[in-house]
């Protein structure tokens, strides 16, 4: 992989990262109000993403075509937990709107152990197979047809640094003490259009899932 080709895939891979989905919008909703968590939630992200450049540059992305039926299960189950946490997101924000929180530190504790803020991270980014798909567009007319280690590991890295990087970024600017005062008063309609959001990603993940295995 030539440097051309590596910087190519790098500002590929963040365009894909940076366009509206489950990932950013669990990011956003958590930073508003804090910090540690929308780390842990960022760090559990990358986890699921690292899983998926592994598995892209190993070659899942033929064998998902290969069996669109795998992918379908995948993707019905993945949509589940996306209603799940959806409904969960909404019922929170309607509560929360007859209870606002009275401060910053206490958005804060509304979030719970930042442990699960890590594995809703995690399970929401493993939730969407789609990326593998997604991976495999950038990385296949850059990839010789079978890569050496180095350069598989090159490639691994520098999709999930990158991503990393940019999320982080998001996560910690977002965070902030005066972005997250600001936002404190609209908690409860971003949790809200947190859940809408979930809900119609859940959904269609659910119909796509639906239709591949049926074929």
């Amino acid at each position: 992989m030539s440097p051309a080709d590596l910087v190519g895939l790098i500002l590929l891979n963040l365009v894909g990262v940076a366009s509206p989905g489950p990932d950013i919008v669990l990011i956003l909703r958590t930073a508003t109000r804090s910090r540690r968590h929308a780390v842990a939630v960022t760090l559990g992200i990358q986890v699921g993403v690292l899983f998926w450049c592994t598995l892209t540059v190993l070659g899942a992305a033929a064998l998902l075509t290969a069996f669109p039926g795998v992918l379908g299960v995948v993707q019905i189950l993945g949509g589940g937990w996306l209603l799940w946490l959806g409904y969960g997101m909404l019922r929170g924000g309607l509560v929360t709107r007859k209870y606002p929180p009275a401060d910053i530190e206490d958005a804060e504790g509304g979030l719970g152990p930042v442990g699960r803020s890590f594995r809703l991270g995690l399970t929401t980014n493993l939730s969407n197979p789609k990326i593998v798909l997604f991976l495999a567009a950038l990385i296949a007319p850059l990839l010789p047809p079978s890569p050496s280690v180095g350069t598989a590991v090159v490639a691994i890295l520098a999709l999930s640094w990158s991503s990393l990087a940019l999320q982080l970024l998001i996560a910690l600017v977002v965070s902030t003490k005066t972005v997250r005062r600001r936002l404190l008063r609209a908690s409860a309609y971003i949790d809200i259009g947190a859940g809408v959001f979930f809900l119609a990603a859940g959904a269609v993940l659910i119909v796509r899932g639906v239709a591949d295995v049926l074929g």
